[in-house]
């Protein structure tokens, strides 16, 4: 996959060459050439040198044949306007936006826009958004019985009732993660795009729990079946 990145600084050199080193193409575009010094030797990704709102730049950096664009800039405007055109000019469904004033979190959120605020910006956060079929597993218990896994909610999931995820004895979903802030999901807790889910899931139904946030049918193991 192609992936976009607007802004070379510390999280977006980073990130530029995560992507890059997971063997994806990356473009990546900030104003100063400068910043490009941040990213590592190896980095064979295209660089551009001029603003991420620019169009021509954008189209410089691959913004057509783009799975994927972060906009992380030392700037909230500039990042919403890279989004914004991102989404609505070139159809790139995974877009997200670093955010510095939380106050402005729920704009973004009703654009449709995923976002991190800088107090809990990381590197792998970004990652998780734009490549969610790439996520890694959080945490295995001692016995390999157990993981704790997050995911991106799927968008065929915003607007229902993330309790219909769960399936007890076999996957629990532990917390949820919206607009920077995290929350012990409860009751009929709504899903909403961009939201990060934490599920503690037995390690045999793993791949259940996969089917389950993909939308398919979930099997229930034979063995289970039986006991029932």
């Amino acid at each position: 996959m192609h992936v976009v990145v607007v802004g070379c600084g510390r999280v977006g050199s980073s990130l530029a060459a995560t992507v890059a080193g997971a063997g994806h193409s990356v473009g990546v575009i900030d104003k100063q050439a400068s910043a490009f010094v941040r990213l590592p030797p190896s980095f064979g990704g295209r660089t551009v040198t001029g603003f991420g709102f620019d169009r021509d730049r954008l189209l410089e950096a691959g913004i057509e044949e783009a799975d994927a664009v972060a906009a992380v800039t030392s700037g909230d405007n500039s990042n919403i306007v890279v989004a914004r055109i991102a989404r609505e000019t070139f159809g790139v469904e995974r877009v997200v936006a670093r955010i510095y004033d939380p106050g402005r979190a729920t704009i973004y959120q009703r654009l449709g826009i995923p976002t991190v605020a800088t107090v809990a910006w990381t590197t792998e956060q970004a990652l998780r958004k734009l490549l969610p079929a790439e996520t890694r597993t959080e945490w295995i218990d001692p016995t390999g019985k157990v993981y704790l896994v997050e995911r991106v909610l799927p968008g065929a999931w915003a607007g229902r009732v993330l309790s219909e995820l769960e399936e007890p004895g076999r996957w629990r979903l532990s917390a949820v993660t919206r607009v920077g802030r995290a929350l012990v999901p409860a009751g009929e807790l709504v899903g909403q795009e961009g939201d990060v889910l934490l599920f503690s899931v037995g390690m045999e139904d793993a791949a259940a729990l996969e089917e389950r946030l993909a939308g398919g049918a979930v099997a229930v193991p034979k063995a289970r079946r039986s006991r029932r």
